[in-house]
Order: structure tokens, then sequence, then C-alpha cells
């Protein structure tokens, strides 16, 4: 087989050499047209960039406006679940869901904004749901003067704890002294607000007067039949230590009718110092907080009451997610100081994101009229839709 095909071997081998040898020739012949080729191509890249550089003159077709503007408030929806432990009583575990809070805030116009906050909470005691306005108030947006007023039905300026909702503090239950002189709900109450940033360059300061009808359920207060409301001033101190560290005093003063048809006067401080890493260990924050009330109630001409509470906490964050809260509570009774209280809690939360957090609170409380008994408490909050931010 290999004697039949060498004449094909060599036969392509001969027109190989043959066809190399005519196109070097014609190459030598001609040797001007590589040129050509190159400048026709050159021609061709120059012609294909000056289109793109007038497809990308050509003018950009404008956005279309908006059809129509959107008059829907911000909406959102809070989330309350709890389980609780108390060792007194028959029944010592339970299960609910404390609280839904609805909120609607939005900018009325230029001039005003307006926030809605509805409540369907669970009735402690009786296990049934109500529905109530928590907080429905105006606000103006661009009064000269740095002043800002406030109309509706809005949670006081006493202190840190009373204008904060409570799903939003680092403990589950109300510190004793607060609850003794304002009950569960906090002082709530309609009326106007008047507020006032003081032009101090040395450190922020911010003056409050409220007047408001009165309180329908609180421990020191009382709705009047008559024409007395309660009278309100508070003065906020903030200072900046420097970029990781602040402090802040507060001073309220508070004047009012009392369930005796007559008037009780409290007065109240708040000292809080925070400490938050910006740059370093920013995973790390520590909280410092106290309040401090004094109160003298006039029951009958001759009769009268002063008592003391306090609390105060401390909030150290141990995690990304994790925050360990030790507070103590020092509480006497407003109508009779001897009867007093004092109690120990410790908190853990564990914040998964800003919508949602878990949080075990135990308590032990004595009190000198009963035994010491314990509490504990496991919530779940969890927020769907917009909630504006709480104030530092």
């Amino acid at each position: 087989m290999n004697y039949k095909r060498q004449p094909t071997f060599f036969s392509t081998a001969f027109c190989f050499f043959l066809g190399l040898l005519i196109t070097k020739t014609s190459i030598a012949q001609i040797p001007g047209d590589s040129s050509a080729i190159k400048s026709q191509a050159d021609s061709a890249l120059l012609k294909q960039i000056e289109e793109q550089m007038q497809s990308n003159n050509q003018p950009v077709t404008a956005a279309q406006p908006r059809s129509s503007l959107s008059f829907n408030p911000d909406i959102g929806v809070i989330g309350d679940f709890g389980a609780s432990y108390f060792s007194k009583g028959p029944k010592n575990f339970d299960l609910y869901l404390n609280e839904t809070e609805v909120s609607l805030q939005a900018v009325v116009d230029p001039y005003a904004r307006a926030d809605f906050f509805v409540s369907f909470a669970r009735d402690p005691v009786t296990g049934k749901y109500g529905v109530e306005i928590e907080e429905g108030y105006l606000t103006t947006l661009s009064l000269p003067a740095q002043l800002q007023l406030k109309a509706g039905k809005f949670r006081e300026a006493v202190g840190r704890i009373n204008p904060t909702h409570p799903h939003a503090l680092p403990f589950i239950d109300l510190p004793n002294a607060y609850v003794n002189y304002f009950g569960e709900g906090g002082l709530n109450d309609e009326g106007v607000s008047l507020s006032w940033l003081v032009p101090n360059k040395a450190f922020y300061q911010e003056l409050v007067f409220q007047t408001t009808a009165g309180a329908s359920e609180s421990p020191s207060f009382m709705r009047s039949e008559g024409n007395h409301f309660i009278y309100l001033g508070h003065l906020k101190n903030f200072f900046t230590l420097d970029d990781n560290n602040t402090l802040e005093l507060g001073l309220t003063g508070i004047s009012g009718p009392n369930d005796s048809s007559r008037i009780t006067n409290m007065a109240a401080a708040d000292l809080t110092y925070k400490w938050k890493p910006v740059q370093m260990n920013t995973y790390r924050s520590l909280t410092w907080q106290s309040e401090f009330y004094y109160s003298h109630a006039n029951y009958t001409e001759n009769t009268s009451m002063s008592s003391f509470g306090l609390y105060s906490f401390l909030e150290y964050q141990i995690a990304k997610r994790w925050f360990l809260t030790g507070r103590y509570d020092y509480a006497q009774k407003p109508y009779n100081k001897s009867l007093k209280e004092q109690a120990y809690s410790l908190t853990a939360g564990w914040y998964a994101t800003e919508f949602s957090k878990l949080e075990f609170e135990g308590k032990t409380t004595d009190d000198n009229t009963e035994a010491r008994f314990y509490q504990a408490w496991l919530r779940w909050i969890f927020v769907i839709g917009a909630h504006g931010a709480h104030q530092y």
C-alpha cells in the first residue's frame, strides 16, 4: 500500500511549492495594495466612530412626570407578643398578644405634619382587647424664633421614659416608681405643647411648656371637672462630650389636679450618659440612665403627702445583636410614703434586625407589706411597614 501512495505525495508537494511561488510573484508585482487595504479599514473605523458620536449627541428624552402624587401616609404596624410568669396567685403562666400598634404619619403641607398611633391593647386583668388613640397630634414645621407647636393627644415631656413608646424601651416592664406616679399608660393627655430651641452655642438646650386637660387614669393626676389643667415645664440640656460620649440632663416640673380635687406638684430629674464608639468597637455601646421623682400631693386642707421614687439602669451591648440591661427600682406610694418597694431586674435582648427583637426579663421585688415575689417576661416585637425613629 505504501508503494501505491508515493505518486500522490509527490504530486501534492509539487502543487504546494508551485502555488507559493505564484503568490510571492503576484505580491511582488503590486506592492501598494496592502497600504490601500489598511487605509480603507481606517476609514471604515473612523466612520463607525463618527456614527456613534452622532448617536450619543441625540437629545435625551425627558423623564415622564408622575401621573399623580401619592397622598397616602406612611403606615406601620408593630406587634407585641408576650409570655409571662408571676410567682403569686393561682395563674402563674400566661401567653398573649399584648398590643398591636398602627401608625399613620405624613406631612400635611409645608407648615405642618401629622402623626397618629392607634393602639389595639389587651387588658391584663380581663384579657379583652380595646382600641384607643395612643397619640394623635399635629406639629408645626415653620414657626419663627426656633419655636415648634404641637396640638392633640401626646405623651408628655416627663424625663426619658414617658415620651418613649414601651416597645422601644430596653426592658419589658416599667419601673415601679414610674408606675406608682403615672400608671402603666404614663402621662398621656390632650392639650398643646410649645417648645423653644434655646440659642445656645455651647450645647443643645430645649425648653418645653405643655398644658393638658388632665389624665383620665393616673395615680397622681385627674381630669378636673372645673377649669383646672395640668401644667408641665421641661428643660433639656444635651452635651456632646466627644465623638463617642454624650450626656443629657433634664429637669421637669408638673402641677395639676388630683383625685381629691386639689393640687399635686411634682419635680423630676433625668440623667443619661451614652458611650457609642463611632470607629472602633462599633458593636459595643453603653447607656446609663436614671430618673428621680418627688411628689407633694394635697388631699385635704390639712392633709398632704410627700413621696419619692427613682430608677436607674445600665445597658451594655455585648455583641452585634445582644444587649444586657440591669435595673434598680425604689418607689414609695404617692398617697402613703410608708409603703415602699425595691426591685432588681435583668433583661437580655436579641435584636435580629431593626424590625424585630426578642427580650427576656427576670425581676424580683421586695415590698414592706408582703413577701418577696418574682416575675419573668418574654416578648417578641416585630414591625411591618414604615415606622419613624424614636428619640436618641
